[in-house]
């Protein structure tokens, strides 16, 4: 990974990025974060949070926060806030996601059976599409082993499973973060996506990282064995990492 500093950012019109450790620090929003988001919006550019968190989350930050639009739930879906309403944009029709929530509560119950210490997420509630498994956020932290092993459960029950930094998240279905936004990118924004940037943290982001010739690391990212890795490396971990960042880019 080379230093933020060598990512030249002349021609970049859309920032995409994940929430939990590279926007966030230790599950809170700063305040430095967030102005460094209205700094980038006011700058022109286009905001596109990529997060593995629930859809009920995802209709507050598309209605409230200065983005241009949000892919939750690792894919499933992207909103977007357009002439006073909330606009959602699914991979999947509403029968299969019915069908797959009931397949998921038994899977669920084994997982936790199976893997003492977890626990469902405390935003499974406001889920739509995935089961979320918590293993470092309200639960006394787990090792990056054990989230392997919840992920290789959740594969054995025919799932797609991605491990983030606080939850191993699954579903079913061949899509990721990075299909959701190539969809959004060619319905919503004109634009070359592999030619913008974006950041994360972890390894549900490896298909991002691939992808994005302009792919950045919070300095946090360093904390996984991955299979592919960001091209570009911030000094300063998480929140502090993504001012670092937004910084670099309003230069």
């Amino acid at each position: 990974m080379k230093p933020l500093k060598e990512l030249r950012a002349d021609g970049v019109r859309a920032l995409l990025f994940d929430i939990d450790d590279t926007l966030t620090t230790e599950g809170k929003l700063t305040a430095g974060a967030y102005a460094a988001l209205e700094r980038l919006k006011h700058a022109g550019l286009i905001l596109v949070p990529v997060t593995g968190r629930p859809a009920g989350w995802c209709d507050h930050i598309a209605r409230m926060w200065p983005v241009d639009a949000v892919v939750g739930e690792n894919g499933a879906f992207y909103f977007y806030y357009f002439e006073g309403k909330l606009h959602r944009r699914y991979f999947e029709e509403e029968k299969i996601l019915e069908k797959n929530r009931m397949k998921m509560k038994g899977i669920a119950e084994k997982i936790l059976s199976a893997v003492p210490g977890c626990a469902l997420a405390a935003d499974q509630p406001y889920r739509e599409t995935d089961l979320a498994i918590d293993f470092r956020e309200d639960v006394k932290p787990l090792p990056l082993a054990t989230a392997e092993r919840i992920a290789a459960l959740m594969r054995e029950a025919g799932l797609t499973a991605k491990v983030s930094s606080i939850h191993v998240n699954g579903w079913f279905g061949g899509y990721d973060k990075l299909a959701m936004a190539k969809l959004l990118f060619k319905e919503r924004f004109p634009l070359d996506l592999k030619a913008q940037v974006f950041v994360g943290d972890s390894p549900n982001d490896e298909p991002m990282f691939d992808f994005f010739a302009k792919s950045v690391g919070v300095a946090n990212v360093k904390q996984f064995s991955l299979s592919v890795f960001p091209k570009y490396v911030t000094h300063e971990e998480s929140g502090l990492g993504f001012e670092e960042l937004a910084a670099h880019l309003l230069k």
